[in-house]
């Protein structure tokens, strides 16, 4: 290992760099040589703590501070390469321990410290980076609810994105297999730990989103913040925002958290847990079934018994018109009965009355009697026909009469009138608008035939 500054003594310094100095008059080249070559050579790799100041991100991509503290301050520069090896963003007030090398920068005359390594002073690079990509992501919306998608009741097919060889798809094959046997699982093969293993989760989820998976489970067992760190990758968070399917997240222990648990649809505290949550026990859902089942049996029941209850209730409030019809008929024939008997009578009557004419007229000349004969025979008929016009006319209005009382009692003369029977979906008639409520679909009975209607306005009169 390099020596550092806490290891090296300014005795040691002095006298391994003393020949330098050894000239009576130098340049201004040839001074600011001999220091750096003083500097560089002599302290190698140092480790420095300070804070942060005038922090500098040109489009180089190369990031250029001053670190400071109470009694100096020491100007920083962290080229390209290493900077994207810092795994936080450097802020101004930031106090960190970083490492590097001594550098003099002969045009200016400046010493400078180039670093290859930071970290902040206090808490661990990954947990800043955490912090920090949380709270940025949160900015975006990344994490909102409006974006989480609903978890499917009863998945077809099930994406894993894990690693084939871990214990955390074992357990989860172990409980969907006993809790639902029959549904498919698709394990997306990845790495879930070391610097290749966010591409990896990417591309599985992504794969997953081609073939078409119900629901998709990211998962992996616990391990230190270190091993769990892919799941706190930018990249990873962003391809489960993306995916078209429901994503739930299942890392490491109920304790541990992630940046994909935060960005899922939903979080499992273990992958055991997350098989719990995506499968329903088959034997639950087939007794919850039979439950259903019973109650629907016993529901159709009471509701057929209560059709039944209406129905004969209507049918005995609707008299048979063809009953009223033979009871006129049975009247006609009762009116034509009395109507032939009066008659009868009658002629009997004037039969009787006759008789003594019929006597009168044998004195008379055959020619005299055959003439009042005929005379009388006449005005007979004639009184004859005007009364039985008269009854029958008087039986045609009654039975006209009748007929038109029928036909208003009739349910179709009121349906011409302009009226309807209005019935719900399950054949009930409305007969109270307490009956009805807004968005009911109703079958409305008019003479010429029937209609649907939707209810958009009750009226209480």
């Amino acid at each position: 290992m390099d020596r550092d500054l806490r290891k090296t003594s300014s005795t040691e310094i002095s006298n391994s760099s003393l020949g330098i100095f050894m000239k009576d008059i130098f340049t201004v080249t040839e001074l600011t040589g001999a220091i750096k070559d003083f500097l560089e050579s002599g302290f190698g790799v140092i480790w420095v703590t300070g804070e942060i100041s005038n922090l500098r991100r040109p489009a180089s991509g190369h990031l250029y501070f001053t670190l400071k503290d109470d009694g100096g301050q020491i100007r920083v520069v962290a080229f390209r390469s290493a900077a994207g090896r810092i795994g936080f963003d450097l802020e101004d007030g930031m106090k960190i321990v970083c490492r590097g090398k001594l550098n003099v920068y002969p045009a200016r005359g400046e010493y400078q410290l180039i670093i290859d390594a930071a970290e902040p002073k206090g808490l661990g690079a990954l947990q800043m980076a955490f912090e920090q990509l949380k709270e940025r992501l949160e900015k975006e919306g990344l994490f909102d609810p409006s974006h989480k998608k609903n978890i499917p009741f009863l998945p077809g097919k099930i994406g894993i994105v894990t690693s084939p060889s871990g214990a955390a798809v074992r357990d989860i094959l172990n409980i969907t297999g006993r809790r639902f046997p029959s549904i498919d699982i698709i394990i997306a093969p990845a790495t879930v730990q070391g610097t290749e293993a966010p591409m990896e989760i990417c591309d599985a989820i992504s794969d997953l989103n081609l073939i078409g998976a119900d629901v998709i489970i990211v998962t992996r067992g616990g391990g230190s913040l270190e091993d769990l760190f892919c799941f706190n990758d930018e990249r990873v968070a962003r391809a489960i925002h993306s995916s078209k399917i429901p994503v739930i997240s299942a890392v490491g222990h109920e304790i541990d958290f992630t940046i994909a648990d935060f960005v899922a649809d939903l979080r499992a505290p273990t992958p055991s847990a997350a098989a719990e949550l995506v499968v329903p026990n088959r034997k639950d859902l087939i007794e919850r079934i039979r439950r259903l089942k019973s109650r629907l049996i016993n529901a159709r029941g009471v509701s057929l018994r209560e059709l039944e209850n209406r129905l004969d209730f209507v049918v005995k409030g609707l008299r048979d018109p063809r009953g009223r019809i033979s009871d006129l008929r049975i009247g006609l024939d009762d009116w034509y009965i009395r109507l032939s008997g009066g008659m009868r009578r009658t002629l009997e009557m004037r039969e009787n009355g006759l008789l003594p004419a019929h006597r009168m007229l044998i004195r008379l000349t055959p020619g005299t009697r055959i003439r009042e004969l005929r005379r009388r025979v006449e005005n007979i008929k004639k009184e004859m026909d005007v009364r039985t016009r008269f009854y029958m006319n008087n039986l045609k209005g009654m039975f006209q009469k009748n007929m038109s009382m029928l036909d208003n009692l009739s349910p179709l003369s009121v349906l011409k009138r302009g009226f309807g029977i209005v019935r719900l979906s399950d054949g009930t008639i409305v007969r109270d608008v307490a009956m009805l409520a807004v968005g009911d679909s109703v079958d409305v009975k008019v003479s010429s035939g029937s209609f649907k209607a939707e209810v958009t306005r009750i009226l209480k009169e």
